[in-house]
């Protein structure tokens, strides 16, 4: 859900090729000047994690895949997740949403990934798989002629990429949009589309959805390999297919893919969203539900097939007339056999739900119940000051609590070398325990946090006052943050109020306790003050008709504030705190708004190629004469402080108008810098020493190479300061840099949370 169209549509769609060979495009940092040193601003978590894998034959060796935010390995000397796509490049932005990972079971050095974040147009390219020897340090990718969906509706399901454990060149890949079943059979170097696989799938959320999204058939789903049918360096025979298709959803070949049916007396009216076989007590278990996921399904069922013989039997944990979600999250415990786990990944309220089986499924206990509603027992206790935000600043009534145990929890995994660990992800981070064997002798397991190295947010502003805390951050679906230190999480997101995602933020540069923030809810509110740094807010009244945050801008005092929120026929202003808005004259709704940052009078608007001033705080704009600014694509500007009237501003579209422009004179006229091919964001931070001028930060392509730029001389010249193997995909929503850190730099992604960059 994270952003789901923040990047769509920035690039054109290229060809699809016509095979899936190999690009051996290597990811390895290019020669030359490393500027600068990066880290996380940590926040932990903050999306979605739908893959957890575990190596089967390696202890300590797990991985983690997210929808926008790319892949990690499990580091269990610092019980830390460290990020493997950084690598990933503006170009190819869409490869950092993973649809599926497989840590290979013979030789545990070697990892395939499934890249590709839409199916639809939002992704200008088309999806790959990944290939690395050294878990995941270096890459060598294989481009498919299709587009894969790491962020499409159904990414719970899987893992649609699966490693033959008896013959570990060989692999399978579960394409979505009717694409069908792809194998490899060099160790993912070469793909080719398994003809016979009879059944594509034909499951969609929505049909009629025009935009591709919802409408796209979720295809194949999962491959599960019976290791007992093959012996070391000979193909496994049997092998189980998931596919999204209510009527045929479980598919079976035993000799060894040549050849593929439906598996008889098979569940119908559900799909599979995952297919796990305990070869030890033969039985292959699936999860159902009546919908794709990761946030729909209202019913489900739980399976499991006797694959000696070919007995069917419900095990679900609740009848169907109690049953109100969909199962998904399915793992069995490798060492004890007949032990298993399953979710209830869509019951939200009152929370999602954990069943375990010590039985095969033929009972079952839960990890709450209800005892006289609305109370409940639970069989876990669950420890969040790791990460205290998780608590999502709430304090609900019974029967809800807080922290939840999650939602969305389609990956739950047991550790095969441990039974008492088990990880499962949620729409906001990984919850695990290391006590599991307690829930069974009526005790309670201990759950914690496990997300620490995995950042995962959407950044949509960034703001770094002169004083006070060193940033503040505007963020999809987690609201945002006042970072006091840098290396910490912080205590607690934006509250009283919250909003689902903030679109923007400002502070009063001269006044920096002064700020606000803007941002999108189902209703009102959707703007919040604060006059203590951002440390407590308020809410402020809203025009009728806002729809969404929008832009936002302070004054430079904090006298006042210009917003254009969505859903308005108008950009307003008002005087102190919003407690009453008036439509601004002269510029049109929907501009992009900002503050002069001296002149407590003064602010600006932007809109298709018009640059505009007000010079009454807001209350009338007036159109300038610059001509040669982007008329279409995402435009982004900034004033520089401490000096009246200095602008710059960054944007445009690939096939029109694209740079960067600067302006003295309040926008009456811009100068486009010569140099920069395109840029995307502007930000200042502290001179550097000597220096008359503020430092300027960029995302941009300058020199023809495409990275994070600083300029110490007013935009004369330019250097690189991240390098081949720090790139982190999209770029294009925020930067500023630090105003009391020469070198310091705070980089938005899209997916991967906020980077520092340190000047060396």
């Amino acid at each position: 859900m994270a952003a789901l169209a923040l990047v769509g549509g920035l690039l054109t769609a290229a060809a699809a090729p016509a095979a899936a060979r190999p690009d051996d495009t290597p990811s390895k940092p290019a020669a030359g000047l490393a500027a600068a040193t990066w880290k996380n601003v940590r926040v932990d978590g903050g999306g979605f994690v739908p893959g957890i894998i575990f190596n089967r034959k390696e202890k300590n060796l797990a991985y983690a895949r997210t929808d926008i935010g790319g892949a990690y390995r499990w580091d269990q000397s610092g019980k830390q997740w460290v990020p493997l796509l950084d690598w990933v490049d503006w170009d190819r932005w869409g490869w950092s949403g993973v649809a599926s990972l497989a840590s290979d079971p013979v030789e545990p050095n070697k990892v395939y990934a499934a890249v590709g974040t839409y199916t639809n147009s939002w992704d200008p390219t088309n999806g790959a798989i990944l290939r690395s020897s050294d878990r995941g340090a270096t890459w060598q990718t294989t481009t498919l002629p299709f587009k894969v969906g790491g962020n499409m509706p159904g990414r719970g399901m899987g893992e649609r990429l699966a490693v033959d454990p008896n013959k570990n060149s060989v692999l399978y890949f579960g394409a979505p949009s009717g694409n069908g079943l792809w194998r490899s059979t060099d160790s993912g170097a070469t793909w080719s589309k398994v003809t016979a696989f009879p059944n594509a799938g034909n499951y969609a959320q929505d049909p009629s959805d025009s935009s591709g999204y919802l409408s796209d058939n979720q295809g194949v789903v999962w491959v599960t390999f019976d290791e007992r049918t093959g012996s070391s360096g000979s193909a496994t025979k049997t092998i189980y297919v998931g596919v999204a298709d209510k009527q045929n959803t479980v598919y079976r070949s035993t000799d060894a893919g040549a050849t593929w049916s439906r598996v008889d007396g098979q569940p119908t009216g559900y799909l599979s969203h995952k297919g796990v076989l305990d070869s030890r007590s033969g039985y292959l278990y699936i999860t159902t539900s009546d919908k794709g996921g990761p946030y729909d399904g209202e019913k489900g069922q739980v399976w499991r097939y006797a694959t000696a013989t070919g007995e069917w039997k419900n095990i679900s944990p609740m009848t169907d007339a109690d049953t109100y979600f969909g199962y998904s999250g399915l793992t069995v415990d490798r060492q004890r056999p007949g032990t298993l786990m399953v979710t209830g990944y869509s019951s939200w309220w009152p929370d999602t739900q954990i069943f375990r089986s010590t039985d095969s499924g033929a009972t079952w206990t839960r990890a709450w119940d209800f005892t006289s509603y609305p109370n409940r027992s639970f069989r876990y206790t669950q420890d969040v000051s790791s990460v205290p935000w998780l608590t999502f600043g709430t304090n609900p009534s019974p029967p809800e609590v807080t922290p939840k145990l999650g939602w969305m929890t389609e990956a739950l995994e047991i550790d095969p070398f441990d039974s008492n660990r088990m990880m499962y992800g949620t729409g906001a981070t990984v919850y695990g325990t290391e006590n599991l064997s307690t829930w069974d002798s009526g005790g309670q397991i201990k759950i914690t946090p496990m997300v620490r190295g995995l950042e995962e947010t959407a950044v949509n502003d960034l703001a770094s006052p002169p004083s006070g805390a060193p940033l503040l951050s505007a963020l999809g679906d987690i609201g945002g943050f006042r970072h006091t230190d840098l290396d910490a999480v912080p205590t607690k997101m934006f509250t009283s109020p919250s909003f689902t995602t903030t679109t923007s933020l400002d502070y009063a540069e001269t006044n920096p306790n002064t700020v606000v923030r803007v941002g999108n809810n189902d209703a009102a509110p959707r703007i919040a003050f604060s006059t203590d740094n951002g440390a407590n807010w308020w809410q402020g009244s809203e025009p009728s008709g806002v729809t969404g945050g929008g832009t936002v801008a302070a004054a430079a005092d904090g006298s006042g504030f210009v917003w254009s929120p969505e859903g308005t026929s108008s950009v307003y202003y008002t005087v102190g705190f919003g407690n009453s808005w008036t439509a601004s004259s002269g510029i049109p709704a929907g501009a992009v708004v900002e503050s002069d940052r001296k002149n407590p009078k003064k602010f600006y608007g932007f809109k298709s190629g018009t640059f505009y001033v007000s010079t009454d705080g807001g209350a009338t704009f007036t159109a300038k004469a610059a001509t040669g600014l982007p008329t279409d694509g995402p435009v982004r500007f900034k004033a520089l402080p401490g000096t009246e009237g200095d602008i710059w501003l960054a944007g445009g579209s690939v096939n029109g108008t694209y740079g960067l422009w600067h302006s003295t004179d309040s926008g009456a006229t811009f100068t486009k810098l010569r140099d920069v091919q395109q840029a995307d964001t502007i930000g200042f931070g502290k001179a550097a020493p000597g220096a008359s001028y503020q430092t300027l930060y960029t995302s941009a392509k300058i020199g023809g190479t495409r990275g994070i730029f600083r300029s110490t001389d007013a935009g004369a010249s330019w250097v690189r300061i991240n390098d081949n193997a720090h790139q982190w995909a999209w770029t294009g929503g925020a930067i500023t840099g630090d105003p009391r850190v020469y070198g310091r730099v705070y980089v938005s992604t899209n997916g991967r949370g906020i980077l520092r960059g340190d000047s060396t």
